[in-house]
């Protein structure tokens, strides 16, 4: 397959290519979970699992779902995103994002996928038991 060109994904910006395409990352998710019934990954840099929840699946679908390079990202490489990713910065969580406000810590994480790019993996820490949970997976255009 050629780098970064899927025919199955609509690359327009259209009000409904943006709907195609957060149906293809919700698809994607279902997919993933069904093969992964523990939905997480271990992170070698984190030392850690991550864990896929509803919040991740919502979340990325509706952030990823915007641009093309994004949907193809998540849905080609994102089993060794999660894997992969290193850590950049840890932040506090933003006060004003009700979905951030169940995290103690918001981890932010970069893949460089050889012949793709940089993409941004977003990991919350969940207060109370520290499980680190996917918050969001967007590609990051050089």
């Amino acid at each position: 397959m050629e780098k970064r060109n899927s025919p199955e994904i609509p690359q327009g910006q259209t009000k409904e290519e943006v709907k195609i395409r957060k149906k293809i990352i919700v698809d994607f998710y279902a997919q993933w979970n069904a093969s992964n019934p523990n939905k997480r990954i271990y992170n070698a840099d984190l030392k850690n699992f991550i864990y896929v929840r509803y919040l991740s699946i919502n979340e990325t679908a509706e952030i990823a779902s915007r641009r093309y390079i994004s949907t193809f990202a998540i849905t080609h490489y994102f089993t060794e995103i999660l894997e992969l990713a290193q850590e950049i910065r840890r932040t506090s969580p933003k006060k004003d994002n009700k979905n951030q406000k169940r995290f103690s810590e918001i981890i932010v994480l970069e893949y460089k996928k050889e012949d793709f790019g940089k993409v941004r993996l977003t990991v919350g820490v969940l207060k109370g038991s520290k499980q680190h949970i996917q918050y969001c997976i967007t590609a990051i255009e050089a």
